[in-house]
């Protein structure tokens, strides 16, 4: 038996209600979902390093262009795929209470790494403005998947002190 304390509650305000989490588990979106963010996070790494290797030395300047648009793409089936997970659990497609200030943020995400795409085909900015919008998309990126780690995180202590009440109950 774990041990409880009925005195204090789960941390922070409950993040789906026993019928989103039914609805989390049984459907094949989530794991879509921990799929493609550790794939999105390996893509990252590579491409940040080959963006500052190109600022540090100006060599590799078409490989960091690619992983910038490879990065982009695996963002936009990230966030679609995303979309239709928050339909599936929460019954719309952006911005359920649980997810809305990650959903928020992700539209800043979502709007740099555009705003690279737009850039790189207009040939509105030099290889190294390119490099620079790159790392300020890849900054908000890095907050974001920050946010998503510890709402994940939250969800599972409170599943846990769930579980934990129901044991000692």
């Amino acid at each position: 038996m774990k041990p409880t304390n009925p005195s204090r509650g789960p941390p922070g305000p409950l993040l789906y209600t026993p019928q989103e989490r039914q609805r989390r588990d049984a459907t094949a979106w989530t794991l879509v979902q921990g799929v493609l963010a550790p794939v999105q996070f390996l893509v990252f790494l590579v491409s940040l390093g080959l963006v500052l290797r190109f600022l540090m030395t100006g060599q590799g300047e078409q490989a960091a262009t690619v992983s910038v648009v490879v990065k982009t793409l695996v963002l936009y089936l990230i966030m679609v795929t995303g979309c239709i997970w928050e339909k599936v659990v929460f019954g719309c497609y952006l911005f359920a209470p649980a997810f809305y200030w990650e959903d928020v943020f992700s539209m800043l995400v979502l709007a740099l790494h555009t705003a690279y795409l737009g850039a790189l085909a207009s040939g509105s900015l030099g290889p190294r403005g390119l490099m620079l919008l790159a790392l300020a998309a890849y900054a908000a990126y890095v907050i974001n998947a920050l946010q998503f780690v510890l709402k994940l995180r939250a969800a599972r202590l409170q599943q846990a002190h769930a579980s934990g009440l129901e044991v000692a109950a």
